[in-house]
């Protein structure tokens, strides 16, 4: 399977399914296909989904993770990005790549730390997935804890916050409480299309001043 995995071509925006991986497999497979590629894995149960992710997709999930660096910054916080990190609990059986995730408040507990074992520490503070393509599942995001998911559809920015092991529709982010995230990062990404990314850096930058 590891050779017929090597062989695959999944467009930009595709996924494709293999049922019944089991979690040796799971852990053979992410070796065979590396650190160095753009495809990202979502494992539940048995079930494998790899996606290659669109060039839009890239764009606004760098915009949004530059928005957040920036917040972090002048909010003088210490965090930790860790982009599409693979998260992974055997235990759970659930395996997941976010498009970019933070650790915020529990920065400290993860700090110089080469691997994430989530059997002893916590999982990310927010994950951020960018669904222009496909919807993002939630279950593995939910079974590993993650306090604070953001979507975002190349439109809207949904957050979900988690409740009794639940993701619950928020306006208010759970990190960011006193930012008006929701209505503000997409105005501010769809302004960024048309007046450059430097541009809307600063803009972006001078309005977490007024905020704040």
């Amino acid at each position: 399977m590891l050779l017929e995995l090597k062989r695959w071509e999944i467009p930009p925006g595709h996924q494709a399914l293999i049922k019944n991986v089991s979690w040796s497999e799971l852990e053979q497979i992410l070796e065979e296909l590396g650190e160095t590629r753009s495809s990202r894995i979502s494992y539940s149960n048995g079930n494998l989904e790899i996606m290659t992710p669109l060039p839009e997709h890239e764009y606004s999930k760098v915009l949004i993770s530059d928005f957040v660096r920036i917040i972090l910054e002048e909010l003088e916080q210490e965090y930790w990005n860790l982009g599409a990190t693979t998260f992974k609990s055997e235990k759970m059986a659930q395996a997941v790549e976010a498009d970019e995730c933070f650790y915020i408040q529990n920065e400290a507990i993860v700090r110089g730390k080469k691997r994430i074992d989530l059997n002893r520490m916590p999982p990310p503070d927010l994950v951020i997935e960018i669904d222009i393509t496909n919807r993002t599942r939630f279950k593995n995001y939910q079974l590993l804890g993650v306090p604070e998911l953001w979507r975002y559809d190349g439109t809207n920015l949904e957050i979900n916050r988690l409740q009794s092991g639940t993701y619950i529709l928020s306006d208010e982010s759970l990190q960011f409480p006193q930012l008006a995230i929701k209505e503000v990062i997409p105005q501010y990404l769809e302004a960024s299309r048309s007046e450059g990314k430097l541009t809307i850096m600063k803009q972006f930058r001078r309005w977490v001043r007024e905020q704040i």
